[in-house]
């Protein structure tokens, strides 16, 4: 198999966690690709039309992309280890979409910053997209860190994931205030080996 990825996209990191925590990092052949919308680059588009990443070429069928599809064909693959049965499947699904919709918002503020003119950026659309992100924390906080401190599984690698992005691109936005129980589950689970092995760079 082939996993077409950036040591920069925090939705790659999240399949890469995933195959070092289940023992399949060495199964896969990464690919590094990279681009944006206005330039796809090298992004895997005949895979993926969509010209995302990550996308993983398999030998029995067309390439899968989503990062959440990757992960539950992976992890499927070893007979399920980070999705739980239910009824714990249910909030970890939950928590994984919170996590990938933080990197959502996070990676359109990004594009807004980097790839708009500056003449032309839309600073309340800026500020709308980290609104979403700063409920999501709030919400974490409040409702979620009985499961974030459980048994590992993707909900976890998403939100762990989605923080250390905040940290890699926006780090003067300082989500760790008002958060102090997020920040220690996040600091507490950066410190697996899967994590430390798949620090984002660039």
């Amino acid at each position: 198999m082939r996993l077409y990825h950036s040591p920069t996209t925090p939705f790659g990191r999240k399949v890469v966690v995933l195959l070092h925590e289940t023992g399949q990092i060495d199964d896969v052949e990464i690919v590094e690709a990279a681009g944006s919308p206005v330039d796809p680059g090298t992004l895997p588009v005949a895979r993926n039309p969509l010209g995302k990443i990550p996308a993983l070429e398999r030998p029995d069928g067309p390439a899968l992309y989503d990062s959440r599809v990757i992960c539950r064909y992976l992890d499927a693959r070893v007979g399920g280890r980070l999705y739980p049965k239910e009824p714990r499947l249910w909030e970890t699904l939950t928590l994984e979409a919170t996590g990938d919709g933080m990197l959502d918002a996070a990676i359109l503020m990004l594009y807004e910053i980097r790839l708009r003119p500056e003449e032309k950026r839309f600073d309340a659309w800026v500020d709308g997209q980290w609104s979403k992100i700063s409920r999501a924390l709030d919400a974490l906080e409040a409702m979620w860190i009985s499961h974030l401190n459980g048994p590992i599984d993707m909900g976890q690698v998403s939100v762990c994931c989605a923080l250390s992005y905040l940290d890699f691109r926006h780090g003067q936005r300082e989500w760790r205030a008002g958060h102090p129980r997020l920040a220690t589950w996040h600091e507490t689970l950066s410190g697996r080996d899967s994590m430390k092995a798949t620090v984002p760079v660039g």
